[in-house]
């Protein structure tokens, strides 16, 4: 398994990140000005999780269970994550402990290699910090039915392919649907808003990292 790959992520992510610029690249054109998180935003951690299989580098991504009314991303697509815990040292251990429970990856396997750019979501008034991670072996999932109702995952190499970037009207609501929509083509599943914006920055890290 080529580790060189992994080395060259965690160096990269203690430089300076692609930032809100990379993040805006895949926003919706409604989204494209500076929203700072008030102070009354809850703390989230997510999880962008690197495993081998096959002799590749793969990325997670899960779909939200649809059984809760009230969460306004049922049904997306989105890293492994959640809301910050009292009992959590800080947002690495939050992603962390929030991908074991989704899906099952033990958190004392996930080796830290760095962080992302902070991105606050206003609909959910949630403020997430995004953590980059790797384990050595191919995990076995184990999915928890009432937050996850899917796993998907895609190689390194294909996340930075042009062929999966895509548009497409999508509908939030009955009253309101927004027009061409940028959004990733994961394994024919629509990766767009905060989950895509993340995504993309950690791409065009990836892509710096190729180049260079």
């Amino acid at each position: 398994m080529n580790q060189d790959i992994i080395e060259k992520i965690r160096k990269k992510l203690t430089g300076p990140m692609p930032g809100q610029d990379a993040q805006i690249e895949m926003s919706h054109v409604l989204r494209r000005t500076d929203q700072p998180a008030p102070a009354n935003a809850q703390l989230a951690g997510v999880m962008i999780l690197l495993y081998p299989e096959d002799g590749v580098w793969k990325v997670v991504f899960t779909q939200r269970a649809s059984k809760y009314a009230h969460d306004k991303h049922k049904g997306q697509m989105s890293f492994p994550g959640g809301k910050m815990e009292p009992s959590d040292r800080d947002l690495v251990e939050t992603a962390k402990r929030e991908t074991q429970e989704e899906i099952g990856v033990a958190a004392a396997l996930i080796h830290t290699l760095g962080q992302l750019t902070d991105l606050y979501i206003p609909v959910s008034n949630f403020k997430v910090q995004p953590v980059v991670g790797y384990v050595e072996v191919q995990p076995e999932f184990v999915l928890e039915e009432n937050e996850v109702a899917e796993l998907v995952s895609l190689d390194v190499a294909s996340l930075c392919s042009n062929e999966i970037r895509k548009t497409k009207d999508i509908s939030i609501s009955k009253q309101m649907t927004l027009k061409r929509v940028p959004y990733f083509d994961i394994q024919g599943k629509v990766v767009w808003g905060a989950t895509a914006m993340i995504l993309n920055e950690f791409v065009t890290l990836i892509k710096q990292i190729s180049v260079g």
